[in-house]
């Protein structure tokens, strides 16, 4: 079947459901076709916008009546691995959910929110708080992600310390299968012991197994008070050892522990002069942490002026100031969230979104830095991220005497070092953006070939005609 009788059949499907949309034009498509960094252009034939699960259903019978025709689920298009864009002219098409984007239910008594797959983060967010609830679910892209993409992904965030990745906060889910049956797992329980946890399956799955339509998500009691500290240290070291401490002493009410660099901080100084950075004198390394607590302000207050006196007595801290305003502590927070825009204008980067055992994150720093000096001189380490949870973002910054282009050139060549060091010490190749297309290669390198089978055999189990996003996550 050609795009143009794609089209054609896609068209008379409208008219059948008046609801369901599609886009043709290039123009129209190229929002859905780009990834936002531009890192990634693809094809389609077209683009659809379900507004139902029925229409969803539509879609996919297409598919299986369509030879050769496939589906590319897409959330946000906020994703950073390619998982999202479709790359076939001819037999794509990109199934947009933003239409299908209604929070349909809040259980304040039973703390769940039920939505649809195209809801925003940042609304469901909203929805939460304004049934006096939290969402802790909390990324950079929250105001673009939406649900389904989210889920897939397995995303996680700042405050996977203490709340988890997306998969953590979900208890019930709706998915359209490859065969057009829909899969009602709509029940908001923690309690489910009746067989396979099938749910699970279609986290982080990437769309490869079939399309998330609905979700229950877990909702939690709002903190009374959240308390900010941006501090200095000299070592990653030093910041293990003082996330010990707050997380004894707070009783385990830390819910980010964000770990930077000097020449992070030095970034964003040059490039967002507005943020301001708190403390008076420089450190090696800083450390934003936070802590939200279900005591009254004042005793987190005093709780997190203890926990910091007592790293400065044990000299794990050079420095350090606590917010004493939400504008303060917006600041804090603004100096994390401007790491990868101050990077970008640094020239090429090339990235690592990569986990450890916690306690094993100062040596991988070591390490992973040490063999990429060795490996090309005035490379520039830009290692940041979620230190409490174990997931940094070891990114490099081109040599101030080198050529971008010459630069990303290296990328395979860093790729692999990094990844083997990771290999070694028993950590993840992906913490938390996927594996896309940008990580397949290495993905299969470094899974064993019983993982491997596995994946494989869910996907010919579930999606035997491979309609459901072809060349994401597993050859």
């Amino acid at each position: 079947m050609s795009a143009a009788e794609l089209r054609a059949t896609l068209e008379r499907l409208c008219k059948e459901r008046p609801d369901l949309r599609f886009l043709s034009d290039s123009e129209e498509m190229t929002p859905y076709l780009r990834e936002w960094r531009d890192a990634y252009r693809g094809e389609a034939a077209a683009v659809a916008l379900p507004s139902s699960v029925e229409d969803v259903v539509a879609l996919v019978k297409l598919a299986r009546e369509c030879d050769g025709v496939h589906l590319v689920p897409q959330g946000g298009n906020t994703g950073l691995v390619g998982g999202q864009i479709a790359f076939d002219s001819e037999h794509a098409i990109t199934v947009s959910m933003a239409r299908m984007n209604r929070i349909l239910e809040i259980d304040p008594a039973n703390n769940t929110l039920t939505c649809e797959a195209g809801a925003l983060l940042a609304d469901v967010q909203a929805a939460a708080d304004d049934a006096n609830k939290l969402f802790p679910l909390s990324l950079a892209s929250q105001g673009s992600c939406r649900i389904g993409g989210v889920l897939s992904t397995n995303a996680g965030g700042c405050e996977v310390l203490r709340y988890g990745c997306a998969g953590d906060l979900l208890l019930g889910i709706e998915v359209v299968l490859s065969d057009g049956s829909v899969w009602d797992g709509m029940r908001p329980l923690r309690k489910d012991n009746t067989g396979y946890d099938l749910k699970r399956l279609f986290i982080g799955a990437e769309g490869t197994l079939g399309i998330i339509t609905r979700a229950v998500l877990r909702l939690f009691p709002k903190p009374r008070s959240l308390m900010c500290a941006f501090v200095g240290i000299d070592s990653p070291s030093a910041g293990l050892s003082l996330l010990r401490e707050a997380e004894e002493m707070s009783g385990g009410e830390v819910t980010a522990f964000e770990l930077m660099p000097r020449i992070a901080i030095e970034m964003v100084e040059r490039h967002t002069p507005s943020i301001r950075i708190p403390l008076e004198s420089d450190a090696p390394w800083y450390v934003l942490l936070e802590i939200s607590s279900s005591r009254e302000e004042k005793d987190a207050i005093d709780r997190t002026e203890k926990i910091l006196a007592n790293a400065f007595d044990k000299n794990l801290i050079l420095d350090g100031t606590i917010a004493n305003s939400k504008a303060q502590e917006e600041n804090f927070w603004s100096i994390r969230e401007s790491i990868s825009e101050s990077q970008k204008r640094e020239g090429g980067s090339i990235k690592h979104d990569v986990s450890v055992s916690v306690s094993r994150m100062p040596e991988f720093l070591e390490r992973a830095t040490r063999a990429v000096e060795e490996a090309l001189a005035g490379i520039r380490v830009v290692a940041f991220g979620h230190m409490g949870d174990g997931n940094i973002h070891f990114n490099l910054s081109q040599p101030t005497d080198m050529e971008r282009d010459a630069f990303m050139l290296e990328s395979e060549r860093f790729h692999r070092i990094v990844y083997d060091i990771i290999a070694d010490m028993g950590g993840s190749i992906s913490a938390e953006h996927g594996i896309g297309i940008a990580k397949l290669e290495e993905n299969a390198r470094h899974k064993s070939g019983v993982e491997q089978n596995l994946m494989r055999a869910l996907k010919r189990a579930l999606d035997p005609g491979g309609i459901f996003n072809p060349g994401k996550l597993i050859d």
